[in-house]
Protein backbone atom coordinates (compact mmCIF):
# COMPACT_ATOMS: atom_id res chain seq x y z
CA UNK A 1 0.00 0.00 0.00
CA UNK A 2 1.33 3.44 -0.92
CA UNK A 3 2.63 5.78 1.74
CA UNK A 4 1.31 9.27 1.05
CA UNK A 5 2.28 12.68 2.38
CA UNK A 6 0.51 15.97 1.65
CA UNK A 7 2.75 19.04 1.43
CA UNK A 8 1.30 22.55 1.32
CA UNK A 9 3.78 25.01 -0.24
CA UNK A 10 3.47 28.64 0.76
CA UNK A 11 5.45 31.82 1.31
CA UNK A 12 4.81 35.43 2.26
CA UNK A 13 6.00 37.02 -0.99
CA UNK A 14 2.74 37.49 -2.92
CA UNK A 15 2.80 40.71 -4.94
CA UNK A 16 -0.97 40.99 -5.35
CA UNK A 17 -1.75 40.17 -1.73
CA UNK A 18 1.24 40.67 0.61
CA UNK A 19 1.49 38.35 3.64
CA UNK A 20 -1.28 36.25 2.12
CA UNK A 21 -0.87 33.06 4.22
CA UNK A 22 -1.46 34.98 7.45
CA UNK A 23 -4.47 36.98 6.30
CA UNK A 24 -7.35 36.58 8.73
CA UNK A 25 -10.52 34.88 7.52
CA UNK A 26 -13.05 35.26 10.33
CA UNK A 27 -10.80 34.35 13.22
CA UNK A 28 -8.38 31.94 11.52
CA UNK A 29 -5.52 32.66 9.15
CA UNK A 30 -5.73 31.40 5.60
CA UNK A 31 -2.96 28.84 6.08
CA UNK A 32 -4.58 27.67 9.34
CA UNK A 33 -7.83 26.96 7.50
CA UNK A 34 -6.10 25.15 4.63
CA UNK A 35 -4.04 22.97 6.96
CA UNK A 36 -7.16 22.23 9.01
CA UNK A 37 -9.14 21.29 5.90
CA UNK A 38 -6.47 18.87 4.69
CA UNK A 39 -5.93 17.19 8.05
CA UNK A 40 -9.63 16.82 8.90
CA UNK A 41 -10.96 15.94 5.43
CA UNK A 42 -8.31 13.35 4.47
CA UNK A 43 -6.51 10.55 6.29
CA UNK A 44 -3.05 11.56 5.07
CA UNK A 45 -0.29 13.21 7.13
CA UNK A 46 0.31 16.83 6.14
CA UNK A 47 3.05 19.40 6.50
CA UNK A 48 3.21 23.04 5.47
CA UNK A 49 6.32 23.68 3.36
CA UNK A 50 6.89 27.31 4.32
CA UNK A 51 9.24 29.92 2.98
CA UNK A 52 9.08 32.07 6.11
CA UNK A 53 9.42 31.54 9.85
CA UNK A 54 6.19 33.45 10.55
CA UNK A 55 4.23 30.73 8.77
CA UNK A 56 6.05 28.02 10.73
CA UNK A 57 5.14 29.79 13.97
CA UNK A 58 1.48 30.00 12.96
CA UNK A 59 1.21 26.30 12.12
CA UNK A 60 3.09 25.17 15.22
CA UNK A 61 0.84 27.41 17.33
CA UNK A 62 -2.16 25.30 16.28
CA UNK A 63 -0.30 22.03 16.83
CA UNK A 64 0.47 21.45 13.16
CA UNK A 65 3.61 20.37 11.32
CA UNK A 66 5.69 22.67 9.16
CA UNK A 67 9.11 22.69 7.52
CA UNK A 68 11.11 25.85 6.77
CA UNK A 69 12.42 26.07 3.19
CA UNK A 70 14.43 28.65 1.25
CA UNK A 71 12.10 31.61 0.51
CA UNK A 72 13.80 32.09 -2.87
CA UNK A 73 12.89 28.70 -4.31
CA UNK A 74 11.36 29.28 -7.76
CA UNK A 75 8.21 27.14 -7.51
CA UNK A 76 5.89 25.18 -5.27
CA UNK A 77 7.35 21.97 -6.67
CA UNK A 78 10.84 23.01 -5.61
CA UNK A 79 9.50 23.93 -2.18
CA UNK A 80 7.80 20.59 -1.55
CA UNK A 81 10.83 18.69 -2.83
CA UNK A 82 13.03 20.58 -0.38
CA UNK A 83 10.61 19.85 2.46
CA UNK A 84 10.41 16.17 1.50
CA UNK A 85 14.19 15.82 1.66
CA UNK A 86 14.07 17.11 5.24
CA UNK A 87 11.08 15.05 6.35
CA UNK A 88 12.10 11.81 4.61
CA UNK A 89 15.71 12.03 3.39
CA UNK A 90 16.09 8.32 2.64
CA UNK A 91 12.72 7.71 0.96
CA UNK A 92 11.67 5.09 3.49
CA UNK A 93 8.56 6.87 4.76
CA UNK A 94 6.70 8.15 1.70
CA UNK A 95 6.46 7.10 -1.93
CA UNK A 96 3.65 9.43 -3.07
CA UNK A 97 3.81 13.20 -2.59
CA UNK A 98 0.82 15.54 -2.88
CA UNK A 99 1.22 19.25 -3.61
CA UNK A 100 -1.88 21.07 -2.32
CA UNK A 101 -1.85 24.79 -3.03
CA UNK A 102 -1.09 27.11 -0.14
CA UNK A 103 -3.90 29.49 -1.09
CA UNK A 104 -6.59 26.85 -1.79
CA UNK A 105 -8.73 27.85 1.18
CA UNK A 106 -12.01 26.65 -0.35
CA UNK A 107 -10.74 23.74 -2.47
CA UNK A 108 -12.10 20.45 -1.17
CA UNK A 109 -9.25 18.10 -0.16
CA UNK A 110 -11.26 15.04 -1.19
CA UNK A 111 -9.70 15.45 -4.62
CA UNK A 112 -6.42 14.30 -3.06
CA UNK A 113 -7.76 10.79 -2.45
CA UNK A 114 -9.09 10.53 -6.00
CA UNK A 115 -5.76 11.63 -7.48
CA UNK A 116 -3.79 9.20 -5.31
CA UNK A 117 -6.04 6.37 -6.45
CA UNK A 118 -5.56 7.40 -10.09
CA UNK A 119 -1.78 7.47 -9.66
CA UNK A 120 -1.81 3.95 -8.25
CA UNK A 121 -4.22 2.61 -10.88
CA UNK A 122 -2.74 4.26 -13.96
CA UNK A 123 0.95 3.89 -13.19
CA UNK A 124 1.42 7.55 -14.18
CA UNK A 125 4.24 9.67 -12.82
CA UNK A 126 1.93 12.56 -11.93
CA UNK A 127 -1.83 13.07 -11.59
CA UNK A 128 -3.77 16.34 -11.54
CA UNK A 129 -7.43 17.45 -11.90
CA UNK A 130 -9.29 19.23 -14.68
CA UNK A 131 -12.77 20.69 -14.97
CA UNK A 132 -15.00 21.60 -17.91
CA UNK A 133 -14.07 25.16 -18.79
CA UNK A 134 -16.60 27.98 -18.94
CA UNK A 135 -16.76 29.29 -22.52
CA UNK A 136 -16.02 32.85 -21.43
CA UNK A 137 -12.56 31.62 -20.37
CA UNK A 138 -11.66 29.93 -23.67
CA UNK A 139 -9.50 32.86 -24.83
CA UNK A 140 -8.20 33.86 -21.39
CA UNK A 141 -4.46 33.07 -21.13
CA UNK A 142 -4.83 33.00 -17.35
CA UNK A 143 -7.04 29.92 -17.65
CA UNK A 144 -4.79 26.96 -18.45
CA UNK A 145 -6.20 24.45 -20.93
CA UNK A 146 -5.47 20.73 -21.03
CA UNK A 147 -5.35 18.75 -24.28
CA UNK A 148 -6.83 15.40 -23.30
CA UNK A 149 -8.95 12.84 -25.14
CA UNK A 150 -11.55 11.45 -22.76
CA UNK A 151 -13.33 8.42 -24.15
CA UNK A 152 -17.10 8.21 -23.75
CA UNK A 153 -18.03 7.48 -20.16
CA UNK A 154 -14.51 8.00 -18.82
CA UNK A 155 -13.31 10.72 -16.48
CA UNK A 156 -9.59 9.88 -16.52
CA UNK A 157 -7.06 10.02 -19.37
CA UNK A 158 -3.50 10.90 -20.21
CA UNK A 159 -2.73 14.60 -20.62
CA UNK A 160 -1.12 15.34 -23.97
CA UNK A 161 -0.34 19.05 -23.46
CA UNK A 162 -1.14 22.08 -21.32
CA UNK A 163 -1.40 25.57 -22.74
CA UNK A 164 -2.56 29.12 -22.17
CA UNK A 165 -3.84 29.02 -25.75
CA UNK A 166 -7.31 27.76 -26.64
CA UNK A 167 -6.57 24.07 -27.34
CA UNK A 168 -7.42 21.77 -28.94
CA UNK A 169 -8.21 23.79 -32.07
CA UNK A 170 -11.50 22.85 -33.72
CA UNK A 171 -11.09 23.01 -37.50
CA UNK A 172 -14.85 22.79 -38.04
CA UNK A 173 -15.34 25.88 -35.90
CA UNK A 174 -17.60 24.19 -33.36
CA UNK A 175 -15.35 25.04 -30.40
CA UNK A 176 -16.14 21.93 -28.42
CA UNK A 177 -15.50 21.39 -24.72
CA UNK A 178 -12.21 22.61 -23.28
CA UNK A 179 -10.75 21.45 -19.97
CA UNK A 180 -9.46 23.82 -17.31
CA UNK A 181 -6.39 22.62 -15.44
CA UNK A 182 -6.49 22.84 -11.63
CA UNK A 183 -3.05 23.20 -10.05
CA UNK A 184 -3.03 20.34 -7.56
CA UNK A 185 -0.47 17.59 -8.21
CA UNK A 186 0.18 14.08 -6.95
CA UNK A 187 3.67 12.77 -7.72
CA UNK A 188 5.49 9.54 -7.43
CA UNK A 189 8.35 10.48 -5.14
CA UNK A 190 11.03 9.83 -7.75
CA UNK A 191 9.11 11.72 -10.41
CA UNK A 192 9.08 14.82 -8.18
CA UNK A 193 12.80 14.56 -7.45
CA UNK A 194 13.57 14.00 -11.14
CA UNK A 195 11.43 17.00 -12.06
CA UNK A 196 13.12 19.50 -9.76
CA UNK A 197 16.58 18.23 -10.76
CA UNK A 198 16.08 19.40 -14.36
CA UNK A 199 16.40 22.94 -15.72
CA UNK A 200 13.47 24.91 -17.06
CA UNK A 201 12.22 23.43 -20.32
CA UNK A 202 11.83 25.27 -23.61
CA UNK A 203 8.04 24.92 -23.66
CA UNK A 204 7.83 25.73 -19.96
CA UNK A 205 9.79 28.92 -20.61
CA UNK A 206 7.45 29.99 -23.41
CA UNK A 207 4.15 29.20 -21.71
CA UNK A 208 5.27 29.77 -18.10
CA UNK A 209 3.75 26.41 -17.13
CA UNK A 210 6.02 24.16 -15.09
CA UNK A 211 4.06 20.98 -15.87
CA UNK A 212 5.37 21.22 -19.43
CA UNK A 213 8.84 20.43 -18.11
CA UNK A 214 7.54 17.06 -16.95
CA UNK A 215 6.08 16.33 -20.39
CA UNK A 216 9.31 17.37 -22.09
CA UNK A 217 11.13 14.95 -19.79
CA UNK A 218 8.86 12.11 -20.92
CA UNK A 219 6.92 11.88 -17.67
CA UNK A 220 3.32 10.68 -17.91
CA UNK A 221 0.59 12.90 -16.47
CA UNK A 222 -2.92 11.52 -16.04
CA UNK A 223 -5.84 13.81 -15.33
CA UNK A 224 -9.05 13.29 -13.41
CA UNK A 225 -12.13 15.18 -14.60
CA UNK A 226 -14.04 16.55 -11.63
CA UNK A 227 -17.42 18.26 -11.44
CA UNK A 228 -17.02 20.03 -8.13
CA UNK A 229 -13.95 21.70 -6.63
CA UNK A 230 -15.23 23.81 -3.76
CA UNK A 231 -16.24 23.23 -0.15
CA UNK A 232 -18.62 26.21 -0.22
CA UNK A 233 -20.00 26.90 -3.69
CA UNK A 234 -20.44 30.65 -3.23
CA UNK A 235 -16.83 31.37 -2.21
CA UNK A 236 -13.72 31.41 -4.44
CA UNK A 237 -11.71 28.17 -4.53
CA UNK A 238 -8.53 30.05 -3.68
CA UNK A 239 -7.34 33.52 -2.77
CA UNK A 240 -5.15 35.62 -5.07
CA UNK A 241 -6.60 39.12 -4.71
CA UNK A 242 -8.08 41.40 -2.02
CA UNK A 243 -11.48 40.92 -3.67
CA UNK A 244 -11.26 37.13 -3.34
CA UNK A 245 -10.16 37.52 0.27
CA UNK A 246 -13.27 39.59 1.03
CA UNK A 247 -15.48 37.05 -0.77
CA UNK A 248 -14.04 34.26 1.39
CA UNK A 249 -14.63 36.32 4.53
CA UNK A 250 -18.25 36.70 3.47
CA UNK A 251 -18.94 32.98 3.07
CA UNK A 252 -16.36 31.06 5.13
CA UNK A 253 -17.29 31.25 8.78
Amino acid sequence: MSKVIVLIPTRMGSTRLPNKPLKDVNGKTMIHRIYENVTTMTNFPAYVAAGNQEIIDEIEKIGGKAILTDPNLPSGSDRIAAALKTIDPTGEKYDIVVSFQGDAINTHPRIITELVELLEKSGADITTPVMTMAKENYDDPGAVKTAVGFKDGQDTARALYFSRASIPFDREGKRGTLYHHIGIYVYKRQALLDFVSQPEGMLERREKLEQLRALEMGKTIFVKKIDSLKIINEAPADIDTPEELEACRKYIK
